[in-house]
């Protein structure tokens, strides 16, 4: 079996990443990857933002809201399809709040 990561982005929208691996433990891998990059991109993030923010509480709601941002992006490994499509045998009616959802979410501005 295939695995593939996925990305859940504020923990709830998944993104496809068409990263895909033959072992899970190779999935699992690139996971703990993943996290580190955002972990370490806060960490930047933090450094910088101590040196130029001078007022406590404006820099504690800065790092609050950044946290959320990079932080609350997970990955998780799903098993892999190949890419067979299926087709069904009839034409089945989809839910209607999945069709309502856009095909990728937005992407959150960085702001100065």
């Amino acid at each position: 079996m295939k695995w593939m990561l996925v990305v859940l982005v504020g923990g709830v929208a998944p993104v496809n990443t068409d990263l895909v691996f033959d072992k899970f433990s190779d999935c699992l891998s690139a996971e703990a990857q993943m996290r580190q990059h955002y972990s370490d991109a806060f960490d930047a993030w933090d450094r910088l933002a101590a040196a130029r923010i001078d007022r406590r509480s404006d820099y504690r709601k800065a790092r609050e809201l950044e946290a959320k941002r990079l932080l609350s992006n997970v990955g998780t490994c799903v098993p892999h399809g190949g890419g067979d499509s299926v087709t069904p045998a009839e034409p089945t009616k989809p839910p209607a709040a999945p069709s309502q959802q856009p095909a990728a979410p937005p992407q959150p501005t960085p702001r100065t």
